[in-house]
């Protein structure tokens, strides 16, 4: 999913330092999919918080950072984007989410001793 007044990347374009932990220290991978998705599977490098929880977590993002927000399929990560521009931040919306991740085979983990996916 894009949107044409959302600044987006493709799935390859978001730095491979996300691929494990701890995350680089210059950009942000935000997570907004809710916690059982989360659970589930996610980039390793990734931080987490649920779409309706980013206004009031705003103080845990850093606005020197680049922040790519990325979800299951793009449609909140668009919404987050807008926001996160809104607001100051330098934010871009991962095209495709976290399904597109898998589908690239970039790394998964997951919250338990199960297989991380996605779908």
């Amino acid at each position: 999913m894009t949107s044409p007044e959302v600044p987006s990347v493709a799935v390859d374009e978001v730095p491979a330092e996300f691929d494990a932990a701890p995350p680089p220290d210059s950009a942000i991978l935000l997570d907004v999919r809710e916690d059982d998705e989360w659970q589930l599977g996610h980039a390793p490098g990734a931080r987490h918080i649920p779409m309706a929880d980013v206004p009031a977590r705003v103080d845990e993002l850093d606005y020197d950072s680049d922040i790519y927000v990325v979800c299951r399929q793009g449609g909140r990560s668009i919404e987050v984007v807008k926001y996160l521009t809104h607001v100051g931040f330098d934010a871009v919306h991962v095209v495709g989410g976290m399904v597109a991740w898998q589908r690239s085979g970039r790394p998964l983990a997951g919250a338990d001793e199960h297989e991380a996916k996605i779908y």
